[in-house]
This record gives C-alpha cells, structure tokens and sequence, in this order.
C-alpha cells in the first residue's frame, strides 16, 4: 500500500451507508469528501483541441502517468467547458476548483471546521477528492493562485502523485485514474506561476475564438428560443470582433442575446424594434466601445504601441546619440 493509504470507514462504526460514501479515513484521519459537479453540457466544434486534451490524459504503458495540461485563451472561449466534455467523454466524476488570489494552500487540500460537538472535522477540498475517486479535477483560472499554493501541488504534478496537508498531518496519494488540467486566462490581473510549475503542467493547449459555423451553433445550444435573425446579428458582430483581435466572447454573446430577448418580452403590448433591444443589449452589456468596433480596435493598436519602434535592452541605459549606445547609426560620423 502506498503512503497514506487508508479504507473507508466500517458502518459499524456509527456511519450511514451513504455517509459512509461521503467520508474516507487516511492514516487515521477521517475526511468529508466533497461532492462531484454534475453539470451537463458537450463541447462544440475545435474537436481536434478536444482530442489532444484527452490524449494528455492517456496513459499508454504501466509505467506511464498521465499529463496535466494548462489550457490557455480569452476569458469566455469555453476552457473550462473543454475540460468538462474532456471528462465527461472520459466516463470520469467531475470536480472543480476555483482559484482565487487569496487562495491558501489548506484550502486547495484539506480545510479544518469546528463541527456541531465542538471537534474539528477535515473537509477534503474538490481537487483531493477527485485524487481519492479518480476523478478529473479542473483548477479553474489557475494563474490566479499564489505561487505558496501552487508549491503545495508540486509533488501531485510529478512522478510522485501525493500531497501532504500540514493541516491534518497526512499524506494523501492520488488515484491511478486521477487526471487534472489547468484554465488560464489571458489578461494582466493575473500571478506570474514560477517555472518549477510551469515545467509540471504541460503541454499548452490554446483555446481559440470559434469560426462562424461554430459559434452559431453554440449560441444556437444556449438559446434555442432566439430567433434566427437575432441569433444571425450577433454572430455577425462576434466575427467581426475576432477579426479586428479584439476580446468579445461567446459568452459575451449569448449573455447581450439574452438581455435583448427578455426586453422584447417585458412588455407585449409596447414591443420595441429587434434592432433597438439588441443595439441597447449591445451597449449595456458589452459598453459603448462595442457600438463601433473600428474606433475601438483603433484604440486599442494604439494603446498596445501598434506603430511604435521596439525599445531594445541598451535603450534602457543609453540615450540614443549616446557614442557608447551599442545599436547607435554611426553614419554621421562617418560623414565628417
């Protein structure tokens, strides 16, 4: 047996078979396991992004171990709804753990509360409960996490597959069925993870806007009740925003498709015009950069320095008619 095996607790112990389900004792310590996610929901189109997902999770020797991918792209593209049809086609219960900046490395393992007698019980977190079960576990906006959280994890994402909680003082090994992947967005509110982790959740696997074909079908699984020149509209103005780089989402879509439905259902006898509900959705939900995608793909070239000249790591010490810059143009020099 493996460091810190352990049994379920015996029913004669006081437990209910279906608390008996609930618990698990490791060394000694008994843990509240937590309960899967049961929402539903398959993954449209990108299926070969879906194929090397499962295919980090497969194992094709005794002697291998699965991978422990980082999923990467604009908030609302569908990385964590990859994950969940991921699982889902792997016929694996599904946890999920959302990372925050305060984050603390018990609250990713095993979380100590006071229970009703006045003892203290161990409530084992998503992600240690999906080692126990072998199940997939999703750390949700990963990059979000301190770096203190994410070195509690690094003994899980190598050969060694455990993690030790100080807080109950045991060693919890993973499950041979256990998989996991990582979601992060791309935008600046977000931990830099040291390379020591980053060298443990590989491979990177980009997660892209949706072609049109697709993300009318997607809007088309939310919202089977819009109407298919409302549903033509917004899908008209997300590829738009794709090709100009900028970050409208589907979610992004199917959330102003919605505001705009339920105004032109408010009030029966006053309806507004199609048009006017989905451009006052598109302004309230997105802001009024959305009302002229050009100006604001403009803006934002030129926030991001579109025509400026790269500054190279001497520009930082040299003036540029410094005679010592080493990428100074000495043809005038030359000249005299």
């Amino acid at each position: 047996m493996p460091p810190g095996g352990g049994g379920v607790p015996q029913q004669g112990r006081g437990m209910s078979k279906q608390a008996a389900s609930e618990h698990i004792e490791i060394d000694g310590v008994l843990l509240k396991l937590s309960r899967p996610n049961d929402t539903t929901g398959g993954w449209i189109g990108q299926r070969e992004i879906l194929m090397q997902l499962l295919a980090c999770w497969l194992t094709v020797d005794a002697s291998d171990l699965p991978l422990t991918p980082r999923l990467i792209g604009p908030p609302g593209v569908g990385k964590t709804q990859l994950a969940m049809a991921a699982a889902a086609e792997s016929k694996l219960p599904l946890y999920i753990y959302q990372c925050t900046s305060d984050t603390r490395p018990e609250d990713l393992l095993v979380t100590p509360v006071l229970s009703q007698n006045g003892s203290i019980a161990y409530h084992a977190s998503p992600l240690v409960t999906a080692m126990i079960r072998g199940g997939v576990c999703i750390l949700d906006e990963g990059n979000r996490m301190n770096e203190k959280s994410w070195a509690s994890l690094a003994p899980l994402f190598d050969q060694r597959r455990y993690v030790e909680s100080i807080v109950a003082g045991i060693t919890i090994p993973a499950s041979p069925n256990f998989r996991a992947a990582v979601t992060m967005n791309q935008d600046e509110s977000t931990f830099e993870i040291p390379d020591y982790i980053l060298s443990r959740l590989q491979p990177t696997l980009g997660v892209g806007f949706p072609n049109k074909q697709d993300e009318l079908a997607i809007l088309q699984y939310h919202l089977p009740f819009a109407e298919a020149e409302m549903l033509a509209m917004t899908v008209e103005f997300l590829q738009r925003s794709h090709e100009l780089r900028l970050d409208f989402s589907p979610r992004d879509g199917i959330n102003m498709l919605r505001f705009a439905l339920k105004r032109l259902a408010q009030d029966p006898e006053h309806p507004i015009s199609r048009d006017k509900a989905w451009r006052e959705a598109l302004e309230h939900c997105l802001g009024e950069e959305a009302l002229d995608l050009e100006a604001a793909a403009e803006r934002r070239r030129r926030t991001l320095g579109g025509d400026a000249v790269p500054l190279g790591l001497a520009d930082f010490f040299f003036d540029a008619d410094d005679p010592l810059h080493p990428d100074r143009d000495d043809e005038d020099d030359d000249e005299l």
